[in-house]
């Protein structure tokens, strides 16, 4: 009976995971054990991180919305509900670029609002 030899298979997944641990510091980047690990560890919070930044930007932009209209003598939690009542559906991202960018856009949308 035929044996398998295996050598090629095993290069080609270590060649793999080497190149995706190229730039890594010390054995990390040079020995597939240590390699494997680390890109393994890196995928985990790659993955992770994926969702929080989703969560990050959601905060950073709750912020710029609710300093602008701390400038313009109103709360967020007061201006976001007249907003739902009132249906207008301008998404926090949106809102948060007006805000930045183009103030007198943004205190058009405010006085609209709030009248």
């Amino acid at each position: 009976m035929t044996r398998v030899k295996r050598g090629v298979a095993s290069h080609r997944r270590h060649k793999k995971v080497l190149k995706a641990a190229k730039g890594y510091r010390g054995v990390r980047g040079r020995l597939f054990k240590c390699a494997k690990q680390a890109v393994m560890k890196a995928g985990l919070h790659a993955y992770r991180d994926r969702k929080l930044r989703k969560r990050n930007m959601r905060q950073l932009w709750t912020a710029r919305i609710s300093a602008a209209l701390r400038a313009r003598g109103t709360k967020y939690s007061v201006f976001m509900g007249k907003c739902f009542k009132k249906d207008i559906r301008l998404n926090r991202k949106m809102l948060a670029e007006l805000a930045a960018r183009e103030p007198e856009i943004f205190d058009k949308v405010v006085d609209q609002i709030s009248a």
